[in-house]
């Protein structure tokens, strides 16, 4: 009885990074990435009254202005995983990590220069700028934990699965990210913008993943619909 030998299956496709699109994406992954950090410094509190179940606090919901911003990093890393693969995505990951740091310690110094004798806003700067250093360190580690848990989940289902199965990966891929990137951001930023109590800290927990997985999800037909407009320029796909 003779037996057929099967094909191997043909490897998972990915586009060069030598490419303008792939820089145009990567600086626009490091503008989010800097403006989030800067904007996380203000905490925001979004209802009125007082709901707790435990001493979890329900509401008002508790969370920051980076919120804003955030989570478009990683619809543009979820672009870079699926279109460029994981090298692309970690280094634009790394990339984003010197921008971040180098906007960290420009307001560092900046703070601790001596302001001039007619300027009449350094505790105003001081109050914004001083947590920036803190919110850095906080979303690097977030960040860098939970892009790449991100894109590692993401490039390893599209091995197996191929072109199909787009919005799986995207969605199972966010759910992992953000989770490890909102837990790790919380626990290291909550003292920056005034968190001192448990039951708000979780509220910054949850309201954190269950915001930006929910964005990511309300603008998935976006990001499928960049994906494939990419795939059909990017004469190396």
């Amino acid at each position: 009885m003779s037996s057929q030998a099967t094909s191997p299956k043909p490897a998972a496709r990915f586009a060069s990074r030598g490419s303008t699109r792939f820089d145009i994406l990567l600086a626009l992954f490091c503008v989010v990435l800097i403006v989030s950090n800067i904007a996380a410094t203000k905490s925001i509190e979004i209802g009125a009254g007082s709901f707790n179940l435990g001493s979890l606090q329900i509401w008002p919901v508790v969370t920051d202005g980076g919120a804003i911003l955030f989570p478009l990093a990683y619809i543009l890393g979820d672009v870079i995983s699926e279109v460029y693969g994981f090298a692309a995505a970690r280094r634009a990951v790394l990339v984003g990590f010197a921008a971040a740091l180098m906007a960290a310690v420009t307001f560092w110094l900046v703070e601790r220069a001596p302001a001039a004798s007619f300027y009449e806003n350094q505790e105003a700067f001081a109050s914004v700028a001083g947590p920036v250093a803190q919110v850095v360190v906080a979303s690097v580690a977030g960040y860098v934990a939970g892009q790449l848990l991100n894109s590692w989940v993401l490039v390893r289902m599209k091995e197996r699965t191929r072109e199909k199965g787009l919005i799986g990966r995207l969605a199972a891929s966010t759910g992992v990210g953000e989770l490890a990137d909102t837990v790790l951001f919380c626990a290291i930023a909550a003292s920056a913008i005034g968190i001192d109590s448990l039951g708000v800290f979780g509220n910054y927990v949850v309201v954190g993943v269950l915001y930006k997985v929910a964005v990511e999800f309300a603008v998935m037909p976006v990001t499928v619909a960049v994906i494939a407009w990419l795939k059909r320029r990017e004469t190396t796909y």
